[in-house]
């Protein structure tokens, strides 16, 4: 692709400007930001106004600010923010060539409007209306599902529900998707989205929210098979300082502070929760442990076979000298 020689200007209001539309629901819709990074992360897609009522959607360089491409998109389109702290968002399949924008008029504006774009073509793949208040949520990996979250309460964006819309049927499917607990019972959904990381494959999608009582939990949903669990979490009154990573091959969610400072692992499965640093019998510093003693045995074998051999050259000297 030609690299466009657009204003140095336009790139660093892609940069800056802050998110539009709402900020009291679980997922946000922002023109400029972060926008959405490539699988790779040398890129960001990042929707802006263009003046005219329409959108600039830009492909820029997560190194600089050099601008690699572009496309105007008539109407006003913006992409899914997670938390309030400006973290780039969600949207862009595992190939790169489906990205999700949604309208930025916001979640109570009946109908909501998503748009499908190829950003490798630079072209319009699908237009959705659907009647209600949706925002959007995860995108699974080959982009045949997208995944919403529906408001039900007029005016209410703390209490909701996980819908699933067939991108290859253009339907949205009935029923919604139940999280399950860590006692396999189902949990009602309800807060603000705080962070979010996702699997390698982009099969799983953890976001951490905090119910309105101020209490954490982590939505894990399965982009594939369109389950998901709520693990609840001990209170934290630092949530904005909290950020989730994966580690162990994916077997093991992290939470942690955002210095590095462990709090929590989740087993990822299971879903047990457990202090960081923990993970059973601690068998490693038994063998440490181990060792120590093994070398203290021998430390006192030596001391005790060099204070015999002094004993009998001490002996060995006076039966010399005639004093034994």
């Amino acid at each position: 692709m030609r690299r466009l020689a657009l204003a140095l200007a336009v790139v660093i209001t892609a940069l800056t400007v802050v998110p539009a539309a709402f900020a009291d629901g679980p997922i946000y819709v922002t023109q400029g930001g972060g926008g959405v990074a490539s699988r790779n992360g040398a890129f960001h897609y990042i929707a802006l106004p263009n003046g005219t009522g329409a959108t600039l959607l830009v492909k820029v360089y997560a190194a600089g600010t050099e601008v690699y491409n572009s496309m105007t998109l008539p109407g006003a389109w913006g992409t899914a923010l997670i938390g309030s702290g400006g973290e780039a968002g969600q949207g862009l399949s595992r190939d790169g060539r489906t990205l999700v924008l949604e309208s930025t008029s916001g979640p109570l504006v009946s109908p909501a409007k998503f748009l499908l774009v190829d950003p490798t073509h630079w072209k319009i793949r699908k237009r959705i209306t659907l009647p209600g208040s949706f925002t959007f949520d995860a995108l699974s990996p080959d982009a045949s599902k997208m995944y919403l979250i529906q408001y039900a309460k007029a005016r209410d964006l703390t209490h909701y529900v996980v819908r699933e819309y067939d991108l290859r049927t253009n339907r949205l499917l009935p029923g919604k998707i139940a999280a399950r607990d860590e006692d396999g019972g189902e949990s009602t959904m309800a807060g603000y989205a705080m962070t979010r990381t996702t699997s390698a494959n982009g099969r799983w999608v953890y976001t951490l929210y905090q119910k309105p009582s101020g209490m954490p939990f982590i939505h894990a949903l399965d982009t594939v098979h369109g389950v998901a669990y709520c693990i609840d979490l001990p209170a934290n009154k630092s949530l904005y300082n909290i950020a989730l990573s994966l580690g162990n091959d994916d077997r093991t969610l992290a939470v942690h502070w955002r210095s590095g400072r462990p709090w929590l692992n989740v087993a990822v499965g299971s879903w047990e929760v457990s202090p960081a640093g923990t993970g059973g019998f601690p068998w490693a510093w038994v063998g440490v442990g181990v060792v120590a003693v093994l070398a203290l045995l021998a430390a006192g074998a030596v001391l005790l076979v060099r204070r015999r051999r002094r004993q009998e050259l001490e002996q060995h000297a006076g039966q010399e000298l005639g004093l034994a």
